[in-house]
């Protein structure tokens, strides 16, 4: 039987795909991002347990809220750590005509072909697209993430792609058209989102005693963004 680690649920999530979403926050992450404002999801230990059959019932009840416009989006941490546990909820949605959504960063254990199969919608978090920024926000290196796009592109899978932007680290139009430059490399890109820093999640590493890479650093000029946003999109 298999059990996974759940951080937490949120039954009406607006920005986790198209419609209303429910949306299932999976334990575990190999990353260590500079701005991650959801440290507690790191370790694959934790939260609450629950089986596939247990976790669908309930995303079930909420059915009449999303309709067919929404679904369920399973995020974290990084869902793909729990690659069983996600592979059994995707299969048990799809039997439901649950509409499902993959929030990652591609970072798991590189069997994907499988899941990819049960998902409809990959919402692809990219943290940089050159090698050493990314290397360097992260702690990790890029090879696993082009191993899941790669993926992505074997099943012809829709892709949101979803930046983090952060001021001095990547706020300025050189960046925005390497983010462009690499969704021209991709066949199946429907949307390119920038998101704004927030500092919202400082507070939860001075609780876990934590130290906060990104101490100081003020919040992203909103505005900014979404003119670096069309520059992304080549609008």
């Amino acid at each position: 039987m298999i059990k996974g680690n759940i951080s937490s649920e949120e039954s009406m999530g607006l920005v986790d795909g198209p419609g209303i979403r429910y949306v299932v926050f999976l334990q575990g992450c190999k990353l260590r991002c500079k701005y991650c404002h959801n440290p507690e999801t790191w370790a694959l230990k934790g939260g609450c347990q629950v089986l596939p059959e247990e976790l669908v019932k309930k995303i079930e009840r909420f059915k009449p809220y999303f309709g067919e416009e929404g679904g369920v989006t399973f995020s974290g941490g990084e869902p793909l750590l729990q690659s069983e546990f996600l592979l059994e909820c995707l299969k048990l949605c799809k039997k439901k005509n649950i509409h499902t959504a993959l929030d990652t960063a591609g970072v798991g254990f590189g069997e994907y072909d499988e899941i990819l199969s049960y998902t409809d919608l990959v919402i692809l978090d990219v943290k940089a697209v050159d090698e050493e920024e990314y290397k360097q926000l992260t702690g990790r290196e890029m090879k696993y993430f082009y191993q899941f796009v790669e993926a992505c592109q074997k099943a012809e899978k829709p892709l949101w792609l979803r930046q983090v932007i952060v001021p001095g680290l990547n706020d300025d139009e050189n960046h925005a058209k390497k983010l462009r430059d690499f969704a021209k490399t991709l066949s199946n890109v429907e949307k390119i989102e920038l998101l704004p820093y927030k500092t919202i999640g400082a507070m939860k590493y001075t609780k876990l005693g934590m130290r906060y890479a990104l101490e100081g650093t003020a919040e992203m000029d909103e505005q900014k963004c979404k003119q670096l946003e069309r520059i992304a999109r080549g609008t």
